[in-house]
């Protein structure tokens, strides 16, 4: 006697054991087990040297100068990210040149060359001006007082960051449907006004993610900065191991910094991702809930 589907969709399910998923978590736990108690009796690590400069007022110098430069150079690549992002999807094609060449500038240079670059700008350009071309001069500083290694860093950092980033906001602007923005310009909706309540709500759910691993990767990269001298965290455990010859004690003390930060970082975008996933309007995908909510928003 055949059964009909809705009898077949109330029969009770049957769970089969899953020996070799148990005898792999098995597994994994004892190997976890193994290598933290293998990094808890190794000598070399000399846990005690860990706990005694992981506090030190020079590490903790160095570790506030990689917050700086990672904040300031994730500000600087949002805000210019965006920028670019509308540039690149604009109807003008000296936009849309613009925004892709310096895109394919800043993803062309290897960041430590362009490190490198930036803290030699005052080599390219000694002084820097603004007035009227082939005429008078109404501004200008000298580049070499201006341009100090930290503030080389940051730009250097914000400016590549931000080709990455405009790149990202790119594809997730385009990932909103374009009906949303039909109706909106029907209800009479600006452009602006359309990107900023409708648009941008959306895509930051699909960007938030990849911008958040790409901050986190430029955390890590900002140890590059000690090629230029600035006494990053990095460069702060590299002076005090120069002189006490504690090399592996200060390379754990700099990587569980960059865990802690990391960990932060990481708690930070799931709260994010939360709060964009439960914010108004978040499932308004049918016409009729778009419209919906295109028309509280256009009420508010």
């Amino acid at each position: 006697m055949n059964e009909s589907p809705a009898g077949l969709l109330a029969m009770p399910r049957v769970r089969h054991p899953h020996y070799l998923r148990k005898v792999a978590a098995v597994v994994v736990v004892l190997l976890v087990a193994f290598w933290v108690q293998g990094l808890a009796r190794n000598n070399s690590l000399q846990w005690r040297v860990v706990g005694h400069y992981l506090f030190d007022a020079q590490v903790l110098e160095g570790l506030k100068r990689t917050i700086i430069i990672t904040v300031l150079s994730i500000l600087i690549a949002v805000v210019l990210g965006a920028l670019l992002a509308n540039m690149r999807l604009s109807s003008n094609r000296v936009l849309r040149g613009a925004s892709w060449l310096y895109i394919w500038f800043f993803r062309s240079i290897p960041l430590l060359v362009l490190l490198i670059i930036a803290y030699n700008f005052s080599l390219l350009y000694p002084r820097l001006g603004i007035g009227v071309p082939f005429g008078s001069e109404w501004f200008s500083f000298n580049t070499q007082n201006t341009v100090n290694p930290l503030t080389a860093a940051i730009l250097a950092f914000g400016l590549q960051q931000a080709a990455y980033t405009s790149e990202v906001l790119r594809a997730a602007i385009q990932s909103v449907p374009v009906g949303q923005r039909e109706a909106a310009s029907a209800l009479g909706m600006t452009h602006t006004r359309t990107l900023l309540r409708i648009v941008f709500p959306q895509a930051l759910r699909v960007a938030v993610p990849p911008i958040a691993n790409e901050s986190i990767n430029l955390l890590k990269s900002t140890s590059l900065v000690a090629f230029i001298s600035v006494p990053d965290l990095l460069y702060s455990v590299q002076e005090i191991y120069s002189t006490t010859f504690q090399v592996m004690p200060l390379l754990v003390v700099a990587s569980l910094w960059y865990m802690f930060i990391v960990s932060l970082m990481t708690i930070g975008q799931y709260f994010i991702e939360k709060r964009l996933r439960t914010a108004p309007g978040a499932s308004a995908r049918e016409p009729g809930q778009v419209l919906d909510r295109l028309e509280e928003i256009e009420a508010a």
